[in-house]
C-alpha cells in the first residue's frame, strides 16, 4: 500500500472520531436546546442537500484539477464549523454550521461531500481487484474511530447524569476541530499523482472511447436509480436513531453512547469481513446477502419492548447493514474508467445522499405527531427493493468476480 493510501485511511480514520461523537449527541443537543423534532430533522435535510450539490460538483472536477486541494478545504471548513458551534448557541449559526459541517450525520470518517474526491483519489492507488478488501479496511478504521468518539460523547452525561443541560454537549465541538486540524496535517504531506500519471489525450480512439462512455453511462444511471430508492429507506431511520432511542425509551447519552459505540465496533468488524467476502464471492454478494439479514432485524428492532433488545437488534443491524459501504464503494468507482472515477463516486454518493436527506423531515414529522413505527415500516419496504435491484443489476459486472474468473 503506497504512502498516500495509508495517509488517506488514517486522514479517515482521525476524522470519525468527531463524527462518532456526534451522530450520538447531536440531535440530543438541539433537543436540549429545545428544537422540536421537524426542526431538527430539518438541519439534517440541509445539510445533507448543501452536500449534495457540492458532491456533483467536486468529483467530476477532482478528475481534472486534483484531489489534494480540495480535502486541505474540507479540513479547514470543518475547523470553521467547528469554532462556530463550540461558541455560539445562536440558532441561525448552529443551523448553518450543521450545515456546513454535516453534523451528527455519522459518515464513518467519509469527508462529506468531498467523499467522492477521497473515494477517486483512494482508488488510483489500489489495483482494481483489491479495491473491495482496501475500501473495507478504510470503512472498517472509520467504523472503529466512530467508537471511540460514541464513547466520548458519554461526557455530557457523565457530567450530569440523565439528561444533561445543552452547554454540557459543546465539549464535543472541541473533538471535531482537534481532529480536522491532524487531518489537514496529514493531508498536507500526501502526494497527488493526478498530473504525472494521467494518460496522454488520444490514447484511446474516439470510437472505443464513446462506446465505453455510452456503457459506463448506462451502468451510472442504474447505479443512481437504486442508490435513491437506498438512500431514502436509510434516511427515514438512520440519521435519527439517536433520538428515537431516547424519544422510546428516555435514554440519554450516558445509555446511548456506549451502546452505538459497541454497534461501530461490530460494523468495523463486519467491513473487514466484507472485505474478505468480496474476494471469494464477489462484491455484490458481499452487499446483498448480510444487508438481507440485517433487513429482517429491522422490525424486531422497532418493536423491542425494552431499550436493551432494541439496542440488541441495532448493534446486529448495523453490522450486517453498514459493514458493506466499502464494498458498495468499490463497486461504484470500478463501473468506469480511471479518467472517470470521481465523476462514478459523485453519482454513487451523491444519489444517496440528497434522497435520503428527505428522510430525517419525514421521520421527524412522524416523532412528532407521537408516531415512531411508521418511518421503519416504510423503510423496510424500500431496503427490500432495492436489495433485489442492486443484486439483478449489478452481478455481472462484479469487479471481484471479473478478478477471480
Amino acid at each position: 500500500m503506497s504512502s498516500t493510501a495509508r495517509r488517506l485511511i488514517a486522514a479517515r480514520a482521525l476524522r470519525s472520531v468527531g463524527q462518532g461523537a456526534l451522530v450520538v449527541d447531536f440531535a440530543l443537543y438541539l433537543h436540549a436546546l429545545h428544537w422540536s423534532p421537524v426542526a431538527i430533522g430539518s438541519v439534517f435535510m440541509g445539510g445533507l442537500v448543501f452536500g449534495g450539490v457540492l458532491t456533483l460538483l467536486l468529483g467530476p472536477l477532482s478528475d481534472r484539477l486534483g484531489r489534494r486541494h480540495f480535502l486541505l478545504g474540507y479540513e479547514l471548513s470543518q475547523m470553521a464549523a467547528a469554532l462556530v458551534a463550540l461558541f455560539s448557541q445562536q440558532p441561525a449559526l448552529i443551523a448553518l454550521a450543521a450545515v456546513i459541517g454535516g453534523f451528527g450525520r455519522g459518515a464513518n470518517g467519509s469527508p462529506g461531500p468531498f467523499a467522492p474526491v477521497e473515494q477517486s483519489w483512494l482508488a488510483g492507488e489500489i489495483v482494481p481487484a483489491l479495491r473491495g478488501s482496501v475500501f473495507s479496511l478504510n470503512t472498517a478504521l472509520g467504523f472503529f474511530g466512530m467508537a471511540l468518539g460514541a464513547l466520548g460523547a458519554m461526557i455530557p452525561g457523565l457530567i450530569h447524569s440523565g439528561h444533561p443541560p445543552a452547554e454540557d454537549y459543546r465539549v464535543l465541538f472541541v473533538i471535531v476541530l482537534l481532529g480536522s486540524f491532524a487531518c489537514f496535517a496529514l493531508l498536507y504531506g500526501a502526494a497527488d499523482p493526478l498530473r504525472r500519471d494521467a494518460a496522454p489525450a488520444g490514447a484511446e480512439p474516439d470510437t472505443g472511447r464513446a462506446d465505453r462512455r455510452l456503457r459506463e453511462n448506462g451502468l451510472l444511471l442504474r447505479l443512481v436509480g437504486v442508490n435513491a430508492i437506498n438512500g431514502l429507506g436509510i434516511g427515514l431511520i438512520g440519521p435519527l436513531m439517536a433520538y428515537w432511542f431516547e424519544l422510546r425509551f428516555g435514554v440519554g447519552p450516558a445509555a446511548i453512547a456506549p451502546m452505538m459505540s459497541l454497534a461501530f465496533v461490530v460494523t468495523g468488524l463486519a467491513s473487514l469481513i466484507a472485505g474478505r467476502l468480496s474476494r471469494h464471492i464477489g462484491v455484490v454478494d458481499a452487499v446483498v446477502w448480510p444487508r438481507l439479514v440485517g433487513l429482517l432485524l429491522l422490525i424486531p428492532m422497532a418493536l423491542a419492548p425494552s431499550f436493551f433488545w432494541a439496542g440488541f437488534f441495532y448493534v446486529l443491524r448495523s453490522g450486517l447493514n453498514r459493514g458493506t459501504v466499502g464494498a458498495r464503494q468499490a463497486l461504484g468507482v470500478s463501473l468506469v474508467g480511471d479518467d472517470r472515477r470521481g465523476l462514478a463516486a459523485s453519482l454513487n454518493t451523491v444519489s444517496m445522499m440528497l434522497p435520503l436527506a428527505v428522510g430525517p423531515v419525514v421521520a421527524g414529522a412522524f416523532f412528532q405527531a407521537g408516531m415512531l413505527l411508521p418511518p421503519f415500516l416504510l423503510a423496510a419496504g424500500l431496503q427490500g427493493v432495492y436489495l433485489y435491484l442492486y443484486h439483478r443489476l449489478f452481478r455481472a459486472h462484479d469487479p471481484g468476480r471479473r478478478a477471480a474468473g
